[in-house]
């Protein structure tokens, strides 16, 4: 899955738009691009770090993501833009969804012996090699 734009590995940016809610005096987020993603915070601090979480957690769940809308493509394009234009209190900006920097752990797994000698065959790197045939294939179903 793909969390950055192919120019130069940089982070996608997708609009969050920020409501009030004025009976609870907490702030709602929801981002347009991402059918289904939303957050909230207590105040305008805490939604937007909620809204870098929901952000985040829903980039995990995607096999990929849609490449983020301008301002003015999401006010021609998306269907709730209309309602929220008309009755809300709202605050819009761009929230970065950064690359996942991967963690590397050490573990040991057992290998049939001819599976691992095929491997080096191809490969000089076999915890990489295995890592890449694993997340290919969690990413197939």
């Amino acid at each position: 899955m793909s969390r950055t734009s192919k120019k130069n590995d940089m982070p996608r940016e997708y609009i969050g738009l920020f409501e009030y809610d004025d009976e609870t005096g907490g702030i709602g987020v929801v981002f347009p691009d991402l059918p289904g993603c939303f957050s909230a915070g207590d105040d305008f601090n805490d939604a937007f770090r909620m809204a870098h979480e929901a952000l985040s957690l829903y980039a995990e769940e995607m096999k990929s993501l849609p490449p983020p809308r301008t301002l003015e493509e999401i006010r021609a394009g998306w269907e709730d833009w209309a309602e929220w234009e008309r009755q809300y209190k709202f605050y819009i900006t761009k929230i970065a969804l950064y690359p996942l920097k991967p963690v590397t752990r050490k573990f040991n797994i057992s290998l049939d012996e001819r599976l691992a000698r095929k491997v080096d065959r191809v490969t000089n790197n076999r915890s990489a090699f295995i890592a890449n045939a694993v997340e290919n294939m969690l990413n197939s179903l």
